[in-house]
């Protein structure tokens, strides 16, 4: 009977020391890069917020700067930045961002979330301006750069193209509505131009079919209004947050998007939090 003894032993102390190889392997996991790509009129400092909280997470993160020059030529654009990245990716896109990492993020395999924020999360075949024109449910305010476009944007033009600026009067109760005026008019000052032949410009196979996608609805998003961004963020079946921001949910309330990001890597990672804090949005508009 003694001789079973040490066999018993053995075996109390191989399962903890399993258990606990299987802990350190997945604690072991590389965190992944998060990658920000920014909307039109802006840069990529409009993450500054953001990126200090991430990194202080332990993120190594990019905020790669987005030409603005239309969905092909942009997709392409961060799609070759992604493969300079090893290992695996989360991309986040904000407003027109949302568009272009929804193409550049087609094939690539190391993407394994996408976290849309007050953003375009376009099917094939659809435009910003396709998506735009939807007319509101009733009740409801279309986006605030709809209407004559001469009241709504300065025009630049370029050679075979034009540039677009929102009017600085415009722009902080329009972009900026949960801002201070002060900070609005910053932003204002410092747009960055987009140009005029993007808007028709179709988008291609997205990526939101088959890589898993989160979305962060700003219910006071002037621009992009709340009832458009539940439709595509449902039509993607993403998992929906909804936050009280306007169309700058990433400057006024940066927490809620870094805590949706944190969310999209522990789900990717085997390590999701039920009790996450996450108010999902209802399951249909």
């Amino acid at each position: 009977m003694k001789k079973f003894i040490p066999l018993a032993i053995l075996a109390l102390l191989i399962v903890p020391a399993y258990v606990v190889a299987a802990r350190s392997d997945t604690a072991s996991r590389p965190k992944p890069s998060i990658v920000l790509v920014h909307g039109a009129w802006a840069d990529g400092s409009s993450w500054s917020r953001v990126i200090g909280i991430l990194q202080q997470h332990g993120y190594t993160v990019y905020a790669p700067a987005n030409p603005l020059r239309g969905l092909t030529f942009d997709a392409a654009y961060i799609a070759s930045f992604l493969q300079s990245i090893s290992g695996p990716i989360i991309l986040v896109g904000h407003s027109y961002g949302g568009a272009v990492i929804t193409n550049a993020a087609t094939g690539n395999p190391n993407v394994k979330a996408l976290v849309y924020i007050d953003a375009f999360a376009p099917d094939q075949g659809e435009s910003l301006a396709s998506l735009s024109s939807v007319p509101p449910p009733p009740g409801q305010s279309p986006s605030c750069l709809s209407g004559d476009p001469t009241m709504v944007f300065n025009f630049v033009p370029l050679t075979g193209d034009i540039d677009l600026y929102v009017k600085p009067n415009l722009f902080p109760s329009c972009f900026a509505n949960d801002l201070s005026p002060k900070e609005g008019a910053v932003l204002a000052s410092t747009q960055r131009a987009f140009a005029l032949s993007a808007l028709p410009q179709q988008s291609g196979v997205p990526a939101w079919k088959t890589i898993p996608s989160f979305y962060l609805v700003g219910t006071i998003d002037n621009v992009i209004p709340p009832f458009a961004q539940l439709f595509m963020a449902q039509r993607a079946h993403s998992t929906i947050v909804q936050v009280r921001a306007g169309h700058l949910s990433m400057t006024s309330h940066p927490e809620a998007v870094t805590d949706l990001i944190n969310q999209a890597v522990q789900t990717v990672s085997g390590s999701s939090n039920t009790n996450s804090g996450l108010t999902l949005a209802p399951a249909s508009l």
